[in-house]
This record gives C-alpha cells, sequence and structure tokens, in this order.
C-alpha cells in the first residue's frame, strides 16, 4: 500500500491527477491510499503537525500561501525519504527541483502521459527500496542490509565495506562481486574503487556527488558522464 497526497490549488487539477494516478497504479496491481489537498497549507500542517505520512506527494509549484518549492524543505526533517513529483506549467523551474531531490517534474499540458509514467516509476522505486535486502552470511556472522539504507560500497584492500545508515559492514569479495549481487538500478560505479547508491545522491556538483548524509564522493573523469547520463535517466529528471 502506497500513501500518496496530491495538492494543487484547483480543484479540477486534483481531480484530474487522482484520476490518473488510481488509472496508473491499478493497471500495475499496486495498492494505493489517496489524500487530496487545494490547499499547501493544510497538507504542510498535516504533516508537521500531525505527523501524516506519505510515500509520495503530487505537487503543483504555483500555488497561493505556500508554494510547492517550499513544502519539500519544510517537511525534510519529518518525512527524510519522500518521493515528489512536480506538477509546473514552467519548466524553467526544473533546475531547482533538482537541487531539492525532486523525484520527478511532469508539465501540466502533458499531464496524462508524463504523470502516469512518472506515477508508476515512483510506485515500483518505493516499492524497490521496501523489500530489498543485501544478504552478508558467513560461517560466524548474517547481516540484512536494506538497499534504502546503503549510501555506497568502497575498496578496502581485499574487501568491499558497504557504508549505510547503520555504520559500515565489510563482506570479504570485490566490488564488482557486491556489484552483481545487488543487481539494482539504483547502484553504479562512480570509480573503480566506489559504488553509490543512487538513492542517496541529492546532487551532482562538478566532478563530486553530494549524498543526503552530508558525504561528498569524487567522480573519475571516465565514469563522469556515465553518472550523470544514469542518475538522469533513473531519476527521470528529462522531459
Amino acid at each position: 500500500m502506497i500513501k500518496i497526497a496530491i495538492c494543487d490549488d484547483e480543484e479540477k487539477a486534483v481531480a484530474l491527477a487522482e484520476r490518473i494516478v488510481k488509472d496508473s497504479l491499478r493497471v500495475c496491481g499496486i495498492g494505493y491510499e489517496i489524500t487530496a489537498y487545494t490547499k499547501s497549507s493544510n497538507l504542510l500542517d498535516d504533516i508537521t503537525d500531525d505527523g501524516f505520512f506519505y510515500d509520495l506527494i503530487l505537487l503543483d509549484i504555483e500555488m497561493p500561501g505556500i508554494s510547492g518549492m517550499e513544502i519539500p524543505q519544510k517537511i525534510k526533517g519529518f518525512l527524510p525519504n519522500i518521493r515528489i513529483i512536480f506538477v509546473t506549467s514552467h519548466m524553467e523551474y526544473a533546475i531547482d527541483a533538482f537541487e531539492l531531490s525532486i523525484f520527478r517534474y511532469v508539465p501540466k499540458n502533458n499531464l496524462k502521459t508524463k504523470l502516469a509514467a512518472a506515477v508508476t516509476d515512483a510506485a515500483r522505486l518505493i516499492q524497490l527500496e521496501a523489500g530489498q535486502e543485501y544478504v552478508i552470511s558467513t560461517s560466524n556472522r548474517m547481516e540484512k542490509i536494506p538497499y534504502k539504507d546503503i549510501y555506497y560500497i568502497r575498496r578496502e584492500g581485499k574487501n568491499a565495506s558497504i557504508i549505510s545508515c547503520t555504520g559500515i559492514s565489510k563482506v570479504r569479495k570485490s566490488l564488482q562481486q557486491v556489484f552483481d549481487e545487488l543487481n539494482g538500478p539504483e547502484f553504479l560505479f562512480i570509480d573503480r574503487g566506489c559504488i553509490v547508491n543512487i538513492i542517496q545522491i541529492m546532487r551532482v556538483s562538478g566532478d563530486t556527488v553530494v549524498l543526503k548524509n552530508g558525504e561528498k564522493l569524487p567522480v573519475s573523469r571516465s565514469h563522469l558522464q556515465e553518472v550523470k547520463n544514469k542518475i538522469n535517466q533513473f531519476w527521470g529528471m528529462h522531459i
């Protein structure tokens, strides 16, 4: 069950978005629960004051009072793993959306096609994060690390060190072995000695990726263009 909020100050736009979301997720067989808002302040209050939880929020950017651009920063501490899809008539906001780590932005003039794809991709990602784990199993130890908790994996001698939100876990395998075992589209090499979880990337600045935990990792020149392409492809930031 994926919990979704739709927020747009136009009732007709909310109704259309809700219909598209329902149709898209029914086709995929994904369960959902939708809450609709026509006032951004109500959405914000429900999350910050009343503890409402959502996996995915569809946000109109231009709304009276609190704009859609303001909400991601205000709810970050309450819903750190939230996925947000911006719906907008003004594509110049796209760069700002990337800086805010928005999952995707959808043009209002192509809502039926683009929103269906964005919602489906986001829902599948949410399901992916919820279910997959990397298992480390030795003669005296077993450990499960959820994919969504992994920041990156680095080579340390003959070991691969998995850096996650719970600490560092080492496994006596090559990075390529670990990468093959993960077998997930969210993982990519940023150089020969480091694999990063795209989900954890906040932004790319020059030849550096900045992660949600604040760490900055260098990207090798030979991998830089491929890294940018894969991030764009994975997050669907292109129209």
